[in-house]
């Protein structure tokens, strides 16, 4: 394999004779597909069995899954091409790996809350693995480093920028050097594996504040509007025509505003050729799930729907609309990821918003970043109704169904 200048760095920053050998921790921070996962583990590998005999090591993720998935897959390959033995334990989650006449056990955790904390608490460890760290709580982060009190333990960290507030990035990279710790900071040049067509898809994926992160490698704040490249340039008339398939998407509101968007695919692409949007308050009348599900019925205008895409927190709508025939899918409702996914779609014309979707349009120059709430990426919760059904579709079906579905694989790590 042929790696970078930064790579090379981080596979010897702990062997003697570096001059960062003495170093505690090393940091990996930067760009979406910049090549620190691989390296990262890699040089945590080779520095454990290098350095200890029958010790415990943790292998941290956001889940369990997610270190198999962004971490594991890749690497176990690479190290038994290089004459490590790995025998994986998946009841147990545990790899127990050998090289030569040394063998020690990796064991794997995920942090994906506070209560993950406790999960961790107990064992000794010789060293840790924090992939994907600025994902994880604070409090599990600081247990993993209290359990590492071998002596000769080291951390090793990896992550995407997050906001500048965030505590990872705040108590961990602004203070690198009063912790010992190595900080090095990852762009796509920086993987040898990237071709320069490659980078420039990854580039225009992005907008805003997530291509200063992902792209760039920046620790920023989320600010603005969220979609802040949409304009009329993004509106299109409805092709005419048969179309493939149908889906309606909907968010849910009883005081505030039901949005219900018509979908149809048409030789590859999505598109929004229909809207429904109600605001109770602007119209001083509440309406009953019935009233709704009759709306719904006559925005399909007898087309065939495959699915309703709905809010899952929409429970008696979504009980009405079964009992009437339809089929109801629950929408995946992780707000950033979905967010990052709606703009992939509509950037590269995998979804299209169509003209007489005057309310979705309307919305998308106003939806906007929450700056409320340092250290969160938040948005505000007003004008987001036709946003959130856009999103639910965006990360339901859209993004899953082949038309674009590559973007969740290659650069949003999926959480289990």
């Amino acid at each position: 394999m042929v790696f970078s200048e930064k790579q090379r760095q981080v596979l010897t920053w702990w062997k003697p004779g570096s001059p960062d050998r003495e170093k505690q921790a090393v940091i990996c921070d930067g760009a979406v597909r910049s090549g620190k996962t691989l390296c990262t583990g890699l040089s945590f590998f080779c520095w454990a069995m290098s350095s200890f005999q029958n010790r415990s090591f943790a292998l941290c993720g956001r889940t369990i899954q997610s270190v198999r998935r962004n971490l594991l897959s890749e690497l176990i390959p690479l190290l038994e091409n290089m004459g490590f033995r790995c025998e994986q334990k998946r009841s147990q989650n545990v790899i127990q790996v050998r090289l030569g006449k040394k063998r020690n056990s990796f064991y794997l955790f995920g942090g994906k809350d506070e209560g993950s904390a406790s999960l961790i608490q107990g064992i000794t460890l010789a060293g840790a693995l924090l992939d994907e760290a600025a994902l994880m709580p604070r409090s599990f982060v600081e247990q993993t480093a209290a359990r590492c009190s071998v002596t000769g333990s080291r951390l090793w960290f990896s992550c995407n920028p997050e906001s500048p507030a965030h505590w990872f990035y705040q108590e961990w990279i602004l203070k690198a050097e009063e912790k010992n710790a190595l900080r090095l900071q990852f762009t796509m040049e920086d993987n040898p594996g990237l071709s320069r067509k490659v980078r420039e898809r990854y580039a225009s994926t992005f907008q805003g504040t997530f291509y200063r992160r992902f792209v760039l490698g920046e620790w920023v704040a989320a600010e603005g509007l969220v979609y802040d490249f949409f304009d009329e340039s993004f509106v299109q008339d409805a092709p005419e025509g048969p179309f493939e398939e149908w889906y309606i998407s909907c968010d849910y509101g009883t005081a505030n505003p039901t949005s219900m968007g018509l979908w149809g695919r048409k030789n590859g692409v999505w598109f929004r050729v229909k809207e429904y949007y109600y605001d109770a308050k602007s119209q001083r009348r509440q309406k009953t799930d019935e009233e709704y599900a009759d709306d719904l019925a006559e925005l399909a205008e007898g087309r065939s729907i495959r699915a309703v895409v709905a809010d899952p927190s929409a429970a008696s709508f979504c009980e009405t609309l079964r009992r009437r025939g339809w089929r109801v899918k629950k929408a995946d409702n992780q707000v950033l990821s979905g967010i990052r996914l709606t703009a992939r779609l509509l950037k590269s014309g995998k979804i299209v918003i169509c003209r007489g979707c005057g309310d979705a349009i309307r919305e998308f120059s106003l939806y906007r970043w929450d700056d409320k709430h340092p250290g969160q990426d938040q948005v505000r919760k007003e004008h987001d109704h036709a946003m959130d059904e856009i999103r639910y579709f965006a990360a339901t079906v859209a993004g899953k169904s082949g038309l674009g579905g590559g973007f969740a694989g290659c650069v949003e790590r999926k959480v289990f």
